[in-house]
């Protein structure tokens, strides 16, 4: 099951950016869903994420400016980020646990990863 991630690029200090990931194959159902970055010489962390009930976690570096949300009949979930900082600049990955048929065995799958640069 691939996770595309899409919607990166440049953007200047204050501008947004929407990053989406779409899960394709054999999919079931989708449990949690998330968005991940990480910067040249840090660890990956967690930006943002969104059960399947449809709530929410943002790291604090983020709130108030980063909007997760998905679409389930798309298997889609998307980043809105605004008020974009410097500091945001990293690769941003999407990950997510699926479930691929009626068995109760879930995985965990990682998008490719999509640049996002914001210039001061």
């Amino acid at each position: 099951v691939p996770l595309q991630a899409s919607g990166g690029g440049l953007v200047q200090a204050g501008g947004s950016l929407r990053l989406s990931c779409a899960a394709s194959g054999s999919i079931f159902s989708i449990n949690d869903m998330g968005w991940y970055r990480q910067a040249p010489g840090k660890q990956r962390e967690l930006v943002a994420a969104i059960t399947d009930g449809r709530s929410t976690n943002y790291a604090d570096s983020v709130k108030d400016r980063f909007t997760i949300s998905r679409d389930t009949a798309k298997n889609t979930v998307y980043l809105q980020m605004n008020s974009l900082k410097p500091e945001d600049t990293a690769v941003y990955y999407c990950n997510a646990d699926i479930r691929p048929n009626r068995g109760y065995t879930w995985y965990n799958y990682w998008g490719q990863g999509t640049q996002v640069t914001v210039s001061s």
